[in-house]
């Protein structure tokens, strides 16, 4: 038995970890009572520090706790609770804690109290040591704590729909932005201080509308390091090039394998047969070397005055080196002498040209669906049914949570300022916030998890999911990988806690989770409109959870990170990828267009500018790897151990493929 002769006049240590928000610190009284495993409490405690202003933002504050004051607490045992509130003091009361610590200096156990909210005033918190377990297995006494912090949740989380009305069945978003989704930084996600100061470092400012001399003069505006020359604009003309933008870059997801030539597009031996390596097309598809990318969501939306865009069905063949090529596109779907088939055969700018268009409609589809439509705004759908289901002691929320990481902020800074009326969607792209708002509806309308948002599915949907068709699709072949390792990660993980299937059916914040993401669209009432959820959202078995989980962090981040990072080597250089052309795309393959022709289509400098400066802002990182979490909400040591597994399967994988 350990002995306690000769003990210091301090055996307690407590550390509190001030969170890095806005106005985290506090100037309020603050109070703490430790808990042994027997229920015997050491008397309330104000912490407090002599000549030192305490509770700071991003600060660390340590407390010695005096013998005298924790006399009644099991010595030998855990500090299996505490308890600790403030009060309305001072000039700034407002306080987020992130994580409080107490050690028992005698033992050296150190016991770990994770908090991650903003603390309300005379409210006491009553934590467990590690504070994770499933609902129905909390502590008797503690469930309707459990039970109100959620209820206070849902009344912050309220629901609502920031489209305008006349786009209903739009994506669900907050109502008003809760303070523990606010960015944690006064000026990193301030769009419109970074604009100027890219801007600034700018040549081609200017203050009237100026238009190029020619396709060389573009490339004489990049100035590093704001602005470099973008990697891929030496390559905006080539047919392997844009074959590789279908597989490898921001809109990876469209792109088919071709069972049979649909009648809408009415392509030929003709057309083809210089083209398929000596194959016929009904040999290339037997062989599974044509593909299609067909952007039909795009016919019939609004767009700008005056303004095209384009919804076109592309015809691409695997040739023997490997490469994707386009062999034939159409630019809109509804066949006729008017709107005919192009193939690199026609006049060689004529060809580009036509590309160019391709693109234009594409970069509509990417920014509105791959983008914004389906990792940003429907995860909010996800995050928002976490935060008003999930308790902070829910094993699925701390698995899920670091992946939600600012994203409901961004995406209210997103709809406010770039696809609002006069933003930058208005600006730049030809289909405007109209648009954009009527693409996402559209593409929201058939989207389902089980399908779209499940990548292995997605992939056997398109006739991808075998490795030796395509063998040069390189986002299903690395994204494969990581969706692999994140669903390992999240089985291990989920059975630690889903150990019967009783666990997973006894569950109500779970079953209340997933039927929040089924139920129809209610702001009142909570609905996410999702389709696709497993069990239709009467959850059954760990298999169902663990589909949920997994497809939500691969769209949160690798998902994401695919269609965002790679956004200004691609639009920087307006011919590769434009987001606007202007006038009227090539009705006649014949046609011998010059590089004249070309220039007049392309947005002029100021534009160009302004696609330049948000495609480089969305571009920057602005968040650690996968598995290098910014917020660590999983402290359990038998979790912890997957976790920290975790990113060195990752880091595997990057060595296997070098």
């Amino acid at each position: 038995m350990l002995s306690f002769i000769g003990l210091s006049s301090y055996d307690y240590k407590v550390e509190i970890k001030t969170g890095d928000r806005i106005g985290a610190g506090t100037d309020a009284n603050v109070w703490i009572k430790l808990y042994d495993d027997i229920g015997r409490s050491t008397p309330a405690m104000r912490l407090e520090q002599v000549f030192k202003n305490t509770f700071e933002q991003c600060s660390t504050d340590h407390f010695e706790i005096s013998a005298s004051k924790t006399k009644n607490l099991k010595k030998d045992g855990p500090v299996a609770r505490i308890e600790f509130w403030r009060d309305n003091c001072g000039p700034s009361s407002d306080w987020y804690v992130d994580i409080i610590y107490v050690t028992n200096k005698v033992t050296k156990s150190k016991f770990v109290f994770p908090v991650y909210r903003w603390v309300k005033a005379n409210y006491h918190y009553k934590l467990k040591h590690l504070n994770t377990s499933l609902p129905q297995y909390e502590d008797e006494d503690l469930k309707e704590h459990r039970k109100m912090f959620l209820d206070d949740k849902r009344k912050s989380y309220r629901l609502d729909q920031k489209f305008p009305k006349e786009f209903p069945n739009g994506p669900v978003q907050v109502n008003t932005l809760p303070d523990d989704e606010k960015f944690s930084f006064n000026d990193k996600f301030s769009m419109g201080s970074l604009t100027v100061q890219l801007k600034v470092s700018s040549k081609i400012i200017s203050f009237t509308r100026t238009e190029w001399k020619s396709l060389a003069d573009i490339l004489t505006v990049y100035v590093p390091p704001h602005f470099p020359k973008p990697e891929r604009s030496s390559l905006w003309m080539d047919d392997a090039y844009f074959g590789f933008q279908r597989l490898a870059s921001v809109n990876h997801s469209v792109i088919k394998l071709v069972t049979a030539i649909p009648n809408k597009f009415p392509v030929t031996e003709e057309h083809l047969k210089p083209f398929l390596g000596g194959l016929s097309i009904k040999e290339a598809i037997q062989q599974k070397r044509l593909f299609i990318c067909d952007l039909e969501i795009l016919d019939g939306l609004p767009v700008k005055q005056n303004m095209t865009l384009c919804a076109p069905i592309a015809l691409f063949f695997g040739d023997i080196s490997g490469q994707l090529r386009p062999v034939a596109i159409q630019l809109f779907q509804k066949p006729g002498s008017n709107n005919p088939i192009f193939t690199p055969s026609c006049p060689s700018l004529t060809w580009t040209l036509v590309k160019m268009w391709y693109n234009n409609a594409d970069s509509a589809h990417q920014q509105a669906l791959t983008h914004l439509g389906f990792t940003h705004l429907l995860m909010e759908s996800f995050s928002l049914a976490t935060q008003r289901n999930l308790s902070h002691s829910h094993p699925v929320y701390k698995i899920l949570a670091p992946h939600f990481l600012n994203i409901i902020a961004i995406n209210s800074l997103a709809v406010s300022e770039l696809v609002s009326d006069g933003g930058w969607v208005d600006q730049t792209m030809n289909y405007g916030n109209k648009g954009m708002y009527a693409l996402v509806v559209k593409g929201f309308k058939d989207w389902r998890l089980d399908v779209e948002g499940t990548l292995p599915e997605d992939l056997k949907r398109r006739g991808l999911d075998d490795p030796n068709i395509l063998p040069c699709y390189y986002y299903r072949d690395d994204g494969i990988l990581l969706y692999n390792a994140i669903s390992k990660y999240v089985l291990y993980y989920l059975n630690l806690y889903y150990t019967t299937p009783n666990d997973v059916v006894d569950d109500h914040e779970l079953q209340n989770w997933a039927q929040e993401l089924v139920k129809e669209r209610n702001f009142e009432a909570g609905g996410m409109g999702i389709k696709g959820i497993p069990g239709n959202g009467s959850l059954s078995t760990v298999d169902q959870i663990h589909q949920i989980v997994t497809s939500t962090i691969f769209t949160c981040s690798v998902a994401h990170a695919a269609t965002n990072f790679p956004q200004y080597d691609e639009y920087g250089f307006p011919p590769n990828y434009p987001a606007s052309l202007f006038g009227k795309p090539p009705s006649d393959p014949r046609a011998i267009l010059t590089e004249q022709d070309i220039l007049k289509c392309l947005p002029d400098k100021e534009q160009t500018l302004t696609i330049m400066t948000m495609t480089k802002l969305l571009s920057n990182k602005g968040t650690k790897s996968l598995g290098d979490f910014e917020v660590q909400y999983i402290v359990d040591p038998k979790a912890q151990a997957v976790v920290d597994r975790y990113p060195l399967e990752l880091g595997g994988l990057r060595g296997a493929q070098n």
